[in-house]
């Protein structure tokens, strides 16, 4: 059996179900309805996996008979199986509202993952919920698609937590769903007011910071051993971290470059950087 699609196929722009569903290409209409979407069959099928609480499907008209079947090849479950409702649209309003350059036919909407990305206010009460381990830290990282290549790559190398400062990119913005695919919806991210506070409380409970930063005090990386449950703090893809940041951190810490060379993307260091942490 299919998806549990609803009424009729929707032709029109002005629909009101599509209308909300474009109004989620904006963050604060993300952030006011605490929703979000994305397209594509493989996050779909990455969302039903790990329990993404998914509130509607809308398929594109000519090929959802091809996105059913593909559904249930990667997952193994009957479209019939996913327990929202799901509305065709024709093949031309289809194709004028999806996010993708070669849409594959399906876009979807789902509430914010409330359970594992949290916000955290900190005052001297609050006491941050990390996990043992090794933790990346992010300050004001704004590119989405760098954000999201990080988060893909910390749940490749075996990071299991990641705390950003208010500033960085939307997690549900759409360039950072498609950069951070299915590890998005299982990473647990804690997004806090103020980093320099965090980074103190982390600090103050024995764990050690570093900051990825080239300053009188910073160590090569590959030339110290790090420990378990060390963190590591990535800054701004142009400014770097903040002073107050760094003065807070245990130690700063560098990647060695070819001299004359640019520095490198904020995704390519972190990589580089939880390599190392999780080695």
């Amino acid at each position: 059996m299919g998806f549990l699609y609803q009424g009729e196929v929707i032709v029109s722009r002005q629909n009101r179900r599509v209308v909300d569903l474009c109004k989620l290409e904006d963050r604060k209409a993300r952030q006011a309805q605490k929703r979000f979407r994305f397209d594509g069959i493989k996050l779909l099928c990455e969302a039903v996996e790990r329990n993404v609480p998914l509130e509607a499907i809308f398929l594109k008209q000519g090929g959802a008979d091809k996105v059913e079947a593909r559904f249930e090849e990667l997952t193994g479950r009957t479209p019939s199986s996913v327990s929202c409702p799901a509305f065709l649209l024709s093949d031309e309003l289809f194709d004028k509202i999806s996010q993708e350059n070669a849409p594959e036919g399906v876009i979807c909407v789902a509430g914010y993952i409330d359970r594992i990305h949290k916000m955290y206010i900190i005052e001297k009460e609050v006491t941050l919920d990390l996990p043992e381990g090794p933790i990346l830290l992010l300050e004001s990282v704004r590119d989405p698609l760098n954000v999201g290549a990080i988060i893909r790559s910390a749940a490749a190398l075996g990071i299991k937590h990641l705390v950003i400062s208010e500033d960085c990119a939307d997690l549900y913005h759409p360039k950072t769903l498609r950069a951070a695919m299915g590890p998005l919806f299982s990473m647990p991210i804690t997004r806090v007011d103020n980093l320099t506070v965090a980074v103190e409380k982390i600090t103050a409970s024995g764990r050690r910071v570093f900051a990825a930063a080239l300053d009188d005090t910073a160590v090569k990386l590959g030339e110290f051993s790090f420990r378990f449950g060390d963190c590591v703090i990535i800054g701004n893809e142009g400014h770097g971290l903040s002073e107050g940041v760094i003065k807070a951190c245990t130690r700063s810490i560098y990647i060695p470059m070819q001299a004359g060379t640019e520095s490198l993307n904020a995704g390519v260091a972190a990589a580089l950087l939880m390599w190392e942490l999780c080695k």
